[in-house]
């Protein structure tokens, strides 16, 4: 039988920042992935420390964007690649107000690290009230993080490409199949529905479309633009552009009312011709305060959970791996904000 430290279940933000908690600490472990793109797979990358409705930010926030840069240059130390981009994100604003509104915030506090003061004017979109950008702000490139991620993993004999039997699974015993180990977490986004252990934690899904576009006149800046939705550059001349929000609508086809929502948000701000090449669709797992679950299982000491990343799994992921992995191994206590218990 072949031991390890830890199987972690899951192959988004959560599964892999914490594998890499691992790494760093010289444990040994098997990430089992089903292969399908999940939520995280398909997300737009976006690091953002401001919430853009109101020019607010949120728990954490700057803790949050520190702890993910210094995370990202270690994970650069074994895949030799780095994943930040420097694509600052440019809030076009609507009026006046907008403009009086985000001044007015960034001598607030906690904002001023955000938000930038001197507005901008951008060439090729409308925006007749110029943009403030959001200091602080950067990008993911998704696919090559986690291709290289998971070339990492199974070039060390650290991933399983299947789908966790849960069946299979004897928590008394401390066994999977025939791999023996001391910790199992479980990052399953919303697949922690058919996991009999923590199917009723407090997710709920919350689907997202975004659109590849090409654009007739191209948008020369390497920047992030907001408006309704994120607009940003990618290779081969497309341009993403997304995503919607919707808990009603959860079935896995896409939706056409939401591609109609992408379509007029960016037909906003771009006033030339563009073309939808692709549509992508996820599910992120949400919770009501925002706020991700993570914990023991109350009756299997052995079992753990690391769910509800949200729209921010990115910062949440990174920055709460490491708490989570403080509990596991140093009986470091959790936030109670995040933590599994704040519901029972």
């Amino acid at each position: 039988m072949r031991k390890v430290d830890y199987i972690i279940v899951g192959d988004g933000y959560a599964a892999l920042f914490f594998a890499h908690q691992l790494i760093k600490n010289g444990k040994t472990f098997i990430l089992y992935s089903e292969g399908k793109k999940s939520a995280s797979q398909v997300s737009a990358g976006i690091i953002n420390p401001v919430v853009l409705k109101k020019f607010t930010t949120f728990w954490k926030a700057q803790e949050q964007i520190i702890f993910l840069k210094q995370t990202l240059k270690e994970i650069e130390e074994y895949t030799h690649q780095n994943y930040l981009i420097d694509a600052p994100i440019h809030r076009i604003f609507h009026d006046e107000n907008e403009q009086n509104l985000w001044l007015k915030k960034s001598d607030n506090e906690e904002l001023s690290a955000f938000l930038n003061q001197d507005f901008k004017t951008l060439d090729v979109v409308k925006n007749p009230f110029k943009t403030g950008r959001v200091n602080q702000s950067a990008r993911l490139e998704v696919n090559s993080f986690f291709d290289s991620l998971f070339a990492y993993l199974g070039a060390n004999s650290q991933l399983i490409k299947e789908r966790f039997d849960y069946t299979l699974l004897n928590p008394e015993e401390n066994s999977y199949k025939d791999i023996g180990f001391s910790h199992i977490l479980f990052c399953e986004g919303m697949g922690v529905k058919l996991n009999p252990y923590f199917s009723d934690i407090e997710v709920r899904p919350n689907k997202g479309h975004h659109i590849k576009v090409s654009l007739s006149t191209p948008v020369q800046e390497k920047i992030t633009i907001k408006k309704k939705h994120f607009l940003f550059s990618m290779e081969n001349n497309l341009y993403f552009y997304g995503g919607t929000y919707d808990r009603d609508q959860l079935g896995d086809h896409i939706d056409n009312s939401a591609v109609e929502q992408l379509y007029n948000g960016l037909s906003e701000f771009y006033p030339y011709d563009f073309e939808i090449k692709e549509t992508a669709v996820g599910f992120r797992p949400t919770v009501k305060d925002r706020r991700p679950i993570i914990g023991r299982h109350p009756e299997h000491s052995n079992l753990y959970v690391f769910n509800g990343l949200g729209a921010r799994g990115i910062l949440n992921g990174c920055y709460f791996s490491e708490k989570l992995y403080s509990f596991i191994e140093n009986n470091m206590p959790l936030p109670e904000e995040v933590s599994l218990q704040r519901f029972s």
